[in-house]
């Protein structure tokens, strides 16, 4: 097997807690790369050593600046950033506060620029770098009460796809994965029952929500598994790229 070209690199983690950004943080782990896993809080998972767990609220530009000027002076230069960090919402429009939609996009949107934009400057000058967000598929297709969540995910894709055609003559690929329905916490949260999984994967025809044609779930492995992909060396000629991890649920690539 070829190497991934990722041991010995520093990577940032956000929504390193999640059942995705865990995922993401033990991939990195297991490639040899050493890892700051941050989020809100990061004890609420054991991660194995020498992973560096740090609290951070991407909604506060001047904590991620912070953070990410700590790491670098003690730790040294940040290689690979990826964002999972991430918030739901499943209201319909007419009943979403000024608050609900302003929380979801400062999460989803305004955190990842955020982040992105920290690392970036610090990217620039090394004439390298890695990005990768972790979207949704809902980014790119209509989700029944799900408005803020989904125009907020759509945001943050094509932020990261024009933040990646800036950065390209400098070296530093930007892309996304983005997911459909995976086996964690945010998901399971939306189940009224314990036959949840078996009708995500049926689909929905009351709210045009379509089925997973691979009739399954995603696990967080499986989407932190296309999160490593993006982040190697075997992906070195992609940038801008919207990878798509969601059993065929979309229909569309």
């Amino acid at each position: 097997m070829r190497p991934s070209g990722i041991a010995g690199k520093m990577a940032l983690v956000t929504g390193a807690a999640g059942g995705i950004g865990a995922a993401v943080v033990r991939l990195l782990h297991e490639e040899g790369a050493r890892v700051v896993a941050a989020d809100l809080d990061p004890g609420a998972v054991a991660f194995p050593e020498p992973v560096r767990a740090e609290p951070l609220d991407v909604r506060d530009s001047q904590a991620v600046d912070a953070l990410v000027a700590r790491v670098e002076a003690e730790w040294g230069p940040i290689d690979i950033g990826v964002n999972v960090a991430g918030v739901l919402a499943t209201d319909l429009v007419v009943d979403t506060s000024d608050a609900t939609w302003q929380q979801v996009f400062e999460v989803n949107t305004a955190g990842v620029f955020r982040v992105c934009r920290a690392l970036a400057r610090r990217m620039i000058p090394r004439g390298r770098g890695d990005l990768v967000t972790v979207s949704s598929n809902a980014a790119g297709i209509p989700r029944h009460a799900m408005a803020a969540y989904a125009a907020s995910k759509a945001a943050s894709t094509m932020f990261t796809r024009c933040l990646g055609l800036e950065l390209a003559a400098h070296g530093i690929r930007c892309n996304i994965v983005a997911p459909g329905s995976t086996l964690t916490p945010m998901q399971t949260g939306m189940w009224a029952d314990a036959d949840g999984a078996e009708q995500v994967i049926q689909g929905s025809l009351a709210t045009f929500k379509t089925g997973i044609p691979l009739r399954k779930l995603a696990t967080p492995e499986d989407v932190a598994n296309a999160v490593i992909f993006l982040l190697s060396d075997q992906a070195g000629h992609i940038t801008m790229a919207d990878l798509y991890v969601d059993g065929g649920a979309t229909l569309r690539g």
